[in-house]
């Protein structure tokens, strides 16, 4: 999933991963929000609002992460959880950047690639490690 300019969502990166070292949720959840803003402008998908809520609700098994919805009228909505359910300590950031942008990846398989489903396929995990890495690309090695 090639990006036109990555570079410019890099200072959203960079603000994401201070806000949530800081632990300032408003600040995590607008950083996200102008990641999001960014990448759905650059790939020419419609609008997708994000929510940043404190703790983690938890299933039986499993904590919930993120969550994409979309309504029969509207603006479709990810939500993301920045403390993890049981010790409520703040999530990492390479977790919470790879939920926002598997969240993102819904989004994408609806609205650009129009599925009529959006499943965890193989496709769909190297879309998302391929924006991953876009945005926070790998050190040169030493040598």
């Amino acid at each position: 999933m090639p990006l036109p300019k990555p570079d410019a969502l890099w200072p959203f990166v960079g603000a994401l991963r201070v806000a949530l070292e800081a632990d300032r949720r408003e600040h995590v959840q607008a950083a996200a929000r102008y990641l999001a803003l960014g990448l759905v402008e650059m790939l020419q998908l419609p609008p997708v609002r994000v929510e940043v809520l404190a703790v983690r609700p938890t299933l039986r098994h499993a904590e919930l992460h993120g969550l994409y919805t979309r309504g029969e009228r509207g603006v479709p909505k990810i939500q993301l959880w920045m403390r993890t359910a049981q010790k409520r300590r703040v999530v990492a950031f390479k977790t919470f950047l790879r939920t926002l942008l598997h969240e993102l990846m819904h989004h994408l398989d609806y609205e650009l690639l129009e599925l009529p489903d959006s499943y965890h396929t193989e496709g769909f995990v190297k879309r998302e490690s391929s924006l991953f890495h876009q945005l926070v690309p790998s050190p040169p090695a030493a040598g």
